[in-house]
């Protein structure tokens, strides 16, 4: 039963007050399970659970009064009952697959509910692309609720985008049955400076009693933060330390403390609940991004959990932190969340608590995967061929794209690198002295070239720069179509060849990510959706993700998920240097700078 027709607690209130009474049967008995109680922070010994219509009927000691002939009875054997995990900030497109692959990556690892906010697509096809994502979340077999983008583009003036969302889309978005809220305020500065169409946006949803989804990338804690959360910002994953995350629930935020597959932001927050004491009902635990490779491999929201709990969390406040928490935030406390009588049947059966295997899993009473094996379809979209064909490039890139010419006469030059952060989404502001060669500044030591490629318009635009952090030796490039948030091409490398290349080979296959060395093609995730997606199973695009890895490796990359810091140097809603089809932007001061000092 997908989203869009499952029953509401009223359509099925009677029959479950039935089961509940013993005159009626359950669907599901599950058995001698330890139930862990998220709204009293408990371990109930010896518990069973009935389900019916897809929701939770009973919860109690003995279910025998729920039992009939049509009853399927599940024993626990002892095992942990723990609610469906929730994923409360996350990008599905991030994962490089649609919702339908994402939703069977995560299903075997215990996420049951994700709040998606997909304003990657935004930024591609507009409105219409938000739309497609949603209608194929609400066919999956779990809870996938889309919040509305706000910020396309992210930051007006600084870039350019393929569509731009206003505020009669939110206000239309608003309508649609599976919209939560809206996505992530990036746009911090045009709430701090009271813009109208950033206000008008959190306006509409408010009105429409949804959650405004925030984003506060800046470190600045004084009168601009202040100011930002006046505007209505429900929440904030973008915080870094324990001092973020303390300001954050002073000011009656939600702090989202984020493991992706490049940001480590749990373990620098976790403090202010595991050594401050503050109240952990206020902190929630997310994703942001994960691309298909750490899901496969690693997992999703049971891998947020694990590592909360290796970094000295409760367990059963880590767990709290990744359920209840997260549906309390959206207003769906009385919907999911927890094992609780009318509450969607979205269940985990597993033996330890600590190492979090995911030995059963249940979605809205349906089992969906059992040791690792999905055991349901995700349904797909019909996607239009034009959501395939959104790279356009408008020229063929030449060595010569890629080249920033020096000041005349000049055998070196002082310039502003992008500093990458290994494991962070800040990046620093640098500096460098490069040398020059026949007019041309060149690249030395750690120092490489960056090349942001429009591909929306057709323009041949190309802007250049350089970067440092990734470690890259030889002759070599890498480019991908997936630069956040406007998504034009993003190319860095160490040849200009190489990075023609690289381009011209992502408007070859309509978009991906590629690795050049040499002159040769290392790797290729081919991503035709957008730009930004594929519609193959997940295993198969995680095996081209870890052949990509492995190239970035065979070049000199040693970061963590360098993948990720890549795809963010574009991102000019975060501190401190990014690039854009515009120019080089100082993000503290939100304007453009030279890239030769």
């Amino acid at each position: 039963m997908d989203n869009a027709s499952f029953p509401s607690w009223a359509d099925v209130a009677s029959e479950l007050v039935a089961v509940a009474a013993g005159r009626a049967s359950a669907d599901t008995v599950i058995r001698g399970g330890n139930l862990v109680n998220v709204q009293s922070r408990e371990v109930l010994a010896n518990t069973s659970v009935a389900f019916k219509k897809g929701r939770i009927a009973y919860v109690g000691a003995n279910a025998s009064h729920c039992i009939g002939e049509e009853t399927t009875v599940v024993e626990a054997d002892g095992r942990y009952l723990i609610p469906g995990l929730c994923d409360a900030h996350m990008h599905i497109e991030s994962g490089m697959l649609t919702p339908a692959e994402f939703a069977a990556a995560v299903i075997p690892h215990g996420t049951t509910s994700m709040f998606t906010d997909p304003h990657e697509i935004a930024n591609v096809l507009g409105l219409e692309g938000v739309r497609m994502m949603h209608d194929e979340a609400m066919q999956q077999p779990i809870n996938i609720f889309t919040q509305m983008p706000s910020c396309a583009p992210s930051a007006p003036g600084l870039e350019t985008t393929g569509f731009e969302i206003s505020a009669d889309d939110v206000k239309t978005a608003m309508s649609w049955p599976g919209i939560i809220g809206l996505g992530e305020m990036m746009n911090f500065p045009g709430v701090i400076n009271g813009d109208p169409q950033m206000l008008a946006e959190m306006a509409a949803t408010m009105n429409a009693g949804k959650t405004v989804g925030g984003h506060y990338a800046s470190p600045d804690r004084g009168i601009p933060f202040h100011a930002y959360v006046a505007g209505g910002a429900a929440d904030d994953h973008e915080g870094t330390c324990e001092l973020d995350a303390i300001a954050r629930v002073r000011q009656g935020m939600r702090s989202m403390l984020r493991l992706g597959s490049a940001w480590y932001d749990v373990e620098s927050q976790i403090t202010a609940i595991t050594k401050k004491g503050l109240d952990p009902r206020n902190f929630v635990l997310c994703t942001d991004d994960c691309h298909s490779g750490t899901l496969i491999n690693d997992g999703h929201m049971d891998r947020v959990v694990r590592h909360a709990i290796d970094c000295g969390c409760d367990p059963l406040i880590a767990i709290q932190m990744a359920t209840i928490n997260t549906a309390t935030h959206f207003g769906l406390e009385r919907d999911l969340g927890s094992i609780a009588p009318g509450r969607r049947a979205d269940l985990i059966i597993t033996s330890d608590l600590k190492q979090l295997p995911i030995e059963c899993v249940y979605s809205r009473g349906v089992k969906v995967a059992e040791n690792g094996v999905l055991v349901v379809d995700c349904p797909h979209h019909a996607w239009p061929q034009h959501a395939r064909e959104t790279v356009h490039l408008g020229m063929t890139l030449e060595i010569e794209d890629f080249a920033l010419a020096a000041p005349a006469n000049s055998t070196s030059v002082n310039v502003r690198v992008i500093g990458v952060v290994e494991n962070q989404a800040p990046t620093r502001s640098l500096t460098a002295t490069l040398p020059v060669d026949d007019g041309v500044i060149e690249i030395a030591n750690d120092v490489a070239h960056i090349g942001l490629v429009e591909r929306h318009r057709s323009t041949g635009q190309v802007t250049n720069g350089f970067v440092s952090g990734f470690g890259y030796t030889g002759k070599m490039a890498m480019a991908s179509s997936v630069a956040h948030d406007s998504h034009h091409i993003i190319v860095v490398g160490t040849d200009r060849a190489c990075m023609a290349s690289a381009v011209n080979r992502l408007g070859e296959v309509g978009g991906g990510i590629t690795v050049w060395q040499d002159g040769k093609e290392l790797a290729l995730v081919e991503l035709p959706i957008a730009g930004l997606m594929s519609d193959r199973p997940a295993k198969e695009v995680a095996a081209d993700a870890d052949a990509m890895v492995a190239a970035m490796q065979s070049c000199g990359c040693t970061l963590n998920n360098a993948y990720m810091q890549h795809s963010l140097l574009a991102l000019v809603v975060i501190p401190e240097l990014r690039i854009s089809d515009l120019g080089l932007v100082d993000v503290g001061k939100f304007e453009f700078t030279d890239v030769i000092c």
